[in-house]
């Protein structure tokens, strides 16, 4: 999402590469609707999910759509990749609305403020961990990947994964 005008940040959108959505897979409900907040059409959550048989609806800031702002969309999932610097506000919303989600984020400082620690200490959630971490491109066009990134990801989930903590492996 292009948040970097909400959050005053120029290093906030980066893109999620294919081998990174792929094992959600297995957790979605054929033919659903999942609703993609922080996506455009370039999206590989959008490509992929509609590929895979599902209804997609995406929403961003450049097509003037304020996950903030907007009513919760009709739909069985919202999955993304959000705001890195709104994490928190994102999975408060989230817990609010209520759906099943899946939300890839850094998991450094993910619970280290108070605020963040009671949002999920008091709300039910599962983390898919993975074997290697998330080279995330900043250019759909090229997608070139970022080298070695400093963090790991998860998919921080609620209502989606069988048990609180899911082992997945990636392929590059």
């Amino acid at each position: 999402m292009k948040m970097d005008i909400v959050a005053g940040s120029q290093n906030d959108e980066f893109y999620t590469p294919s081998y990174a959505i792929e094992p959600l897979y297995e957790f979605i409900k054929p033919n659903s609707t999942i609703w993609c907040p922080f996506d455009t059409n370039n999206s590989l959550f959008v490509k992929l999910l509609i590929n895979q048989g599902h209804k997609v609806i995406n929403t961003h800031l450049e097509t003037g759509h304020n996950f903030f702002e907007v009513e919760p969309l009709e739909c069985n999932y919202i999955i993304s990749n959000p705001p890195y610097s709104l994490k928190y506000e994102v999975f408060a919303k989230l817990f609010k609305i209520g759906k099943p989600f899946a939300m890839l984020v850094g998991v450094v400082g993910l619970f280290e403020s108070q605020k963040r620690f009671n949002l999920f200490k008091d709300n039910e959630f599962e983390v898919m961990y993975f074997n290697k971490r998330i080279s995330y491109f900043k250019n759909y066009d090229e997608q070139k990947a970022s080298l070695n990134p400093p963090f790991s990801s998860v998919y921080i989930t609620s209502k989606l994964l069988p048990k609180q903590i899911v082992f997945k492996e990636i392929y590059k």
